[in-house]
């Protein structure tokens, strides 16, 4: 396989929203074969017609593309191939490899009650396996594989390495249905086959689905694919992630106001090792991401190292790709739209803002300072840092103000002084400042604020709370 392009692909089926399971498979696939110059490719299955909707699948196209995970060609409609998958199933009866089964459902119940009654494995035999075809009834029936009886079936896989099975373990399984239609078993193999997928990498909740999938491969002497087997992603509280642990679609991460960075240096990171690189770029995680870096014991998710993440690419974020981060956060989190005249004030006070900003919010909150409007209504926190005395002090500081050269460096030095003169610490000054330039109580830097406002601006805030403190 060492010489075989690589080709790899995600293939979700369309009942829900993209989970951060799926997603994180997506991403393993995508750097597999985005750092070999390779194809990745998106196959929808969507067999299952009774619960695929358009909406889910619009949902992880959504997902993947707020990722920033594209994909080769169009996505593949695994319903739409139906044809190909009969086609190959009537090329496994031919060549002996499958069989058609006519036993009934009831039949087949009675077969597994009888055997578990008697202590037997309860995996089904069927009597047609080796039955004449000239005794067929005409009656519906479905074709199965016809699997080893004798032997070891065995899988390398990447991660678990050498998985057996014995023989006799797997059952025939069902190719076709009774009314004609391919089994997702059936339908996967020949679409990874067809797509010419070199390497199948997915949850190892699929390990035993590598075991039977493997024998449809060799029924049609099919090179098989590498198999990389991902252990599970956790919960915090180390058990299979549910509802009760909240954030399960990758959508709900960008409601919550993590940027797409964010999520794919962490999602990387679940499960996943570089040395002891924890904080790196997408194009660092292309060059190094590799099997042997996979772990096996399961992931778990854990929002204090997401926000240290977050806190780490905030700070590196282009200002153009943030203001569009904000753009799609709003969006998901039905908020109207910012207009242009704040979304300018934005994007300018983005270099200071977005320092010490783990989400998108942070970056709105301490941006408010340049997005609201005069006068400022301190909020509840900041409100308590202003009282006679404070509001005085300002007014005195107001008129050191007036000749300051109004850059980060000299208002530093002007406030100091200011503050040794008086004899109050820095924080008496900076946190009823902070307070009436933005009136919030977490901000920027008072200095970084008052240089990026101006002399102008900034004094007539402090007038403000002057005029309003008497």
């Amino acid at each position: 396989m060492s010489d075989t392009p690589v080709v790899t692909r995600f293939a979700p089926s369309p009942t829900g929203f993209l989970h951060i399971g799926g997603a994180r498979t997506a991403f393993f696939n995508w750097l597999y074969a985005r750092g070999r110059g390779g194809r990745f490719m998106l196959r929808i299955e969507d067999t299952d017609r009774a619960r695929s909707t358009p909406e889910a699948t619009d949902a992880i196209l959504d997902g993947l593309a707020w990722l920033g995970l594209d994909w080769d060609g169009e996505p593949i409609s695994q319903f739409e191939r139906a044809s190909r998958h009969a086609e190959v199933a009537k090329t496994m009866l031919e060549n002996g490899t499958a069989y058609r089964c006519y036993s009934t459902p009831e039949e087949i119940e009675t077969f597994r009650e009888t055997a578990r009654r008697e202590g037997q494995a309860a995996l089904f035999q069927s009597p047609w396996r080796d039955a004449n075809p000239a005794t067929a009834p005409d009656a519906p029936c479905v074709v199965r594989l016809k699997a080893p009886q004798t032997g070891v079936i065995r899988v390398n896989d990447k991660i678990r390495k050498k998985v057996e099975w014995r023989a006799g373990t797997l059952d025939d399984l069902v190719l076709l249905r009774s009314d004609g239609t391919p089994t997702y078993m059936l339908a996967a193999v020949v679409d990874d086959h067809d797509m010419g997928v070199s390497h199948v990498i997915r949850g190892d909740d699929h390990l035993i689905n590598a075991g039977r999938q493997s024998l449809i491969y060799r029924a049609m002497d099919w090179a098989l694919p590498v198999f990389a087997h991902i252990p599970l992603i956790h919960g915090e509280d180390g058990k299979k992630l549910s509802k009760r642990h909240g954030a399960l679609g990758i959508m709900d991460y960008l409601a919550m106001g993590y940027t797409a960075a964010t999520m794919r240096n962490y999602l990387a990171r679940l499960g996943w090792s570089h040395g002891n690189d924890e904080l790196f770029t997408t194009e660092q995680a292309k060059d190094w991401f590799d099997f042997p870096g996979i772990g096996k014991a399961p992931a778990r998710l854990d929002f204090k190292k997401l926000d240290n993440v977050g806190l780490f690419h905030i700070a590196r974020s282009d200002d153009a790709e943030l203001m569009e981060e904000i753009a799609a956060y709003l969006v998901q989190i039905k908020e109207p739209a910012l207009d242009a005249e704040t979304a300018a004030k934005l994007q300018a006070a983005l270099p200071i803002a977005k320092n010490g900003a783990r989400k998108l919010p942070d970056i709105l909150e301490k941006a408010y300072f340049a997005t609201g409007t005069r006068p400022f209504e301190a909020d509840e926190k900041a409100a308590e840092k202003l009282n006679s005395v404070s509001v005085r002090v300002l007014n005195e500081l107001t008129a050191a103000l007036q000749h300051a050269n109004f850059n980060k460096e000299d208002l530093e030095a002007v406030v100091a002084d200011f503050a040794a003169q008086k004899g109050i610490k820095l924080g008496q000054i900076a946190q009823p400042l902070r307070a009436v330039l933005s009136g919030r109580s977490v901000a920027p830097s008072v200095f970084d604020m008052m240089a990026h406002l101006g002399q102008e601006e900034s004094i007539a805030r402090l007038n403000d709370a002057v005029t309003r403190g008497r």
